[in-house]
């Protein structure tokens, strides 16, 4: 009774808030971002009685909606196990449960479509926080209270009648942020036969569209289908720029492994990654809801397309991120993946590491790595991966129109 209370004056809050009659869509938008990102959620993280709380929201959500349960035994749950250790790379830890939520809709088509986002984020930040003060709630608004609302969205779009010529599965996938766990569990346990997938479409941190609305799509290169429909979708003036590779750190990289078509849609880092401080206030909404009407257009595309061909993607270990795995070195930087600029642009520096020490700043734009030139993230990564700890070398990087050069030593 409490979520539904709870539930009930979020809305009449968001809808006060809002100038004028507010718009129903942009009202249920904020109110499930905003639910979702709240103390009372405390982080979300997987195998908890927080984890629980939001997974029962989101089947709720799904039940208005009129999606179908899709989960286990007729729920619309899918329990994992899995022993959670704030270290990933000790042995054993402590046992947990966590829960994907999985709704159907029907439209009696021959192949479904898959729809997902995960859910959880860190908690009080034990695991892969970004954060060196006291312990505090993550409430992760952006990762990924944003993928879900914008996931609650286009249900309810689609389940209005829209879009017939596929089947959709709607999955709010939990243990993203631990590895992949609960998409992985999904893809191994699917609760459909994924031989009738048709392809599967990801939304992680979608909450930040930029002034220059540029909208990272990743996967591109996974059917020769995508880039086509991609050049024809015109919304609210997002430009797309897209890589090939269906690997990467994200829920959609399980499915790419299983053969299936995907797309991640991803609209940039920012300085509050995996720290508190990536609460709801810092949401453009308005961009948000843009996005979700940009991938309702591409489902639109393709409802006629019948059966997506899949392709393996090209290196899809150098740009899919396992190549990340390897560096044994960072310059504590976030990297701008939305910049349309030649180089990489550093979208945030991390205090303490060592481009802070160097003196580069927000907004600088990395051209070089000691011989290595840099002309985008791929060359950034190249860059890297030629060091180790305590090696030093010089970067260039372009800072407004001025060219400077810093000194780096690796820790």
């Amino acid at each position: 009774m409490r979520k539904l209370v709870l539930y009930t004056l979020l809305a009449a809050t968001t809808a006060a808030a809002l100038n004028g009659q507010p718009d129903p869509v942009m009202q249920s938008l904020k109110t499930d971002l905003v639910y979702l990102s709240s103390d009372y959620l405390g982080g979300r993280e997987t195998g908890t009685g927080h984890e629980q709380t939001a997974a029962d929201y989101l089947a709720n959500r799904f039940r208005e909606i009129g999606l179908k349960p899709a989960g286990e035994n007729g729920t619309w749950y899918q329990a994992f196990d899995f022993n959670y250790n704030t270290n990933p790379h000790a042995q054993g830890g402590e046992p947990r449960t966590g829960h994907n939520v999985i709704g159907y809709l029907d439209n009696n088509a021959e192949r479904t479509v898959i729809i997902g986002a995960h859910f959880d984020h860190l908690g009080m930040g034990k695991f892969s926080s970004l954060y060196t003060g006291e312990p505090a709630i993550h409430n992760g608004a952006d990762d990924n209270a944003s993928g879900v609302a914008a996931m609650i969205r286009i249900a309810a779009y689609l389940a209005q009648g829209k879009a017939k010529g596929n089947n959709y599965l709607f999955i709010g996938f939990s243990g993203e942020e631990l590895g992949l766990i609960g998409s992985k569990y999904f893809t191994n346990h699917p609760t459909i036969d994924l031989a009738k997938a048709n392809y599967m479409i990801n939304m992680d941190m979608v909450g930040r569209l930029k002034e220059e609305k540029v909208l990272a799509i990743n996967g591109a290169g996974t059917s020769p289908a995508w880039k086509p429909v991609l050049d024809k979708i015109s919304v609210d003036g997002i430009s797309a720029k897209t890589s090939d590779s269906g690997v990467g750190p994200s829920d959609h990289t399980s499915f790419y492994l299983k053969d299936i078509p995907v797309l991640h849609f991803f609209t940039g880092q920012h300085g509050e990654y995996h720290k508190p401080a990536d609460d709801a206030a810092l949401i453009n909404f308005p961009g948000l809801l843009s996005v979700s009407n940009y991938i309702i257009a591409v489902i639109e595309q393709l409802d006629k397309a019948g059966k997506l061909e899949f392709t393996k993607t090209k290196d899809e270990e150098e740009e899919g991120g396992k190549r990340a795995s390897r560096f044994k070195v960072t310059l504590g930087v976030m990297p701008d993946y939305v910049g349309q600029v030649e180089g990489m642009r550093v979208d945030a520096v991390t205090e303490g590491k060592p481009a802070a020490k160097a003196g580069m700043k927000s907004g600088d734009v990395i051209i070089k790595i000691g011989d290595t030139p840099v002309k985008d993230i791929y060359g950034y990564m190249e860059g890297l991966g030629k060091y180790n700890p305590g090696d030093k070398t010089k970067v260039v990087v372009k800072r407004g129109s001025e060219e400077m050069t810093f000194d780096v030593v690796f820790d």
